[in-house]
This record gives C-alpha cells, structure tokens and sequence, in this order.
C-alpha cells in the first residue's frame, strides 16, 4: 500500500488534530529510521495507521482485546492503552496490514515492550517526539533522539511513569519492564565499554 492511498483510508478514522499529528508521527518516523536498521515503507505504514482505532468505541476495543485473549490489564490499566492492541487487530482485519513487524509496533507504540526491535522502538519514540506535541521534557527528549533513540526512549518512559506516578495513576506493568530492560542494557554497554571489551 502506498504512502497517498494510507492517508486516505486513515484520514476518516481520525479528527483533524489526530491527523496533524499522525502526519507528524510519520515524518518523524521516518528521520529516526535512517538511523536504524528499519524498512522505510513499513515504518511508514506503521506510523501512518499507529492511531486507527483511536476514535473507535471503548466497548468494542475492550471487546477486541478480550476476543484475541490478550493481555486484560490493556483493559485495567486506562482507556488510553485501548487504541494500540485494538489498532493492531482492525487495521489487519480492515487494511488487509499483515505484516508482523508493522502490526506489532502499532500493538506497543503506546506503553512499549522488553526488548523493542527496531521498528517498535522508532514508532514509539516517533509519537512521543513529533513536533506538534507540546509538554514538559519533550524538547529535552528531541535532543536526545538525535544521539541515541535508546537514551531518548529511556527519557520518554521516565517522564511518562513520572508523569502518571505524580497523577496518582496506575503505570501499565510493561511500561516498567521496558524502562527496566532497556537501563539494565545500558549500563551493561558502559560497563562493557569501560572493560574495553
């Protein structure tokens, strides 16, 4: 599918200020993928179809979520977690997407996972990043993403769980696991760097 037939059968699905800012997740997507070992066309189809359920009922993606037997604390944890598995799951079954690696990292791009492989690394930090998102950090964690996405998406988890810690509100359990794995990976490669290995 390409880029011009994507935006046009994402574009009903969302309201104009989610398209703006789909716009904004996939030219960025883009800009961290010459970095990374990442497909242009399916980064691209990711970014672009990242939100597709997220005006869609909360009843029908908690139905969704239930009918795959996914991971229930998607339902527990906030609506919020609901577009991405949901999204996953109707834009395989209404977009005819079936490609892994694009429908995982839609699957993730909101609370990330243990061990994220490119693409799931790049969309997520691509919806956090893009220029039309405006809150504390964010400018920080831009810089950031132009010398490391590792350290950038370390950036964004801290100031997502921060974020919600300080609301009072549950933090999905993979969203620590994820901010876990990847310091855990850091400072492994400092170590080993320091040990000249």
């Amino acid at each position: 599918m390409d880029r011009k037939k994507a935006l046009e059968l994402v574009k009903p699905h969302l309201t104009e200020h989610r398209y703006v800012h789909t716009l904004g997740v996939r030219d960025s997507a883009l800009k961290l993928a010459e970095r990374e070992d990442v497909d242009y066309e399916k980064v691209e189809l990711a970014a672009i179809f990242h939100d597709y359920a997220k005006f869609r009922p909360k009843q029908e993606m908690r139905q969704i979520i239930t009918d795959q037997n996914w991971d229930k604390k998607f339902i527990t944890y906030g609506d919020e977690l609901l577009h991405a598995p949901a999204g996953s799951y109707l834009v395989e079954k209404e977009m005819g997407i079936s490609d892994e690696e694009i429908l995982s990292a839609i699957y993730w791009h909101t609370t990330g996972k243990v061990n994220m492989n490119a693409m799931e690394k790049v969309l997520f930090l691509a919806d956090y990043i893009e220029p039309n998102r405006k809150f504390p950090g964010v400018e920080e964690t831009r810089e950031e993403a132009k010398r490391s996405i590792d350290g950038a998406i370390i950036m964004a988890l801290r100031n997502t769980i921060t974020f919600l810690m300080k609301k009072n509100q549950p933090v999905f359990p993979e969203t620590l696991s994820t901010y876990n794995d990847m310091i855990f990976k850091k400072k492994k490669m400092e170590d080993d760097e320091s040990n000249g290995r």
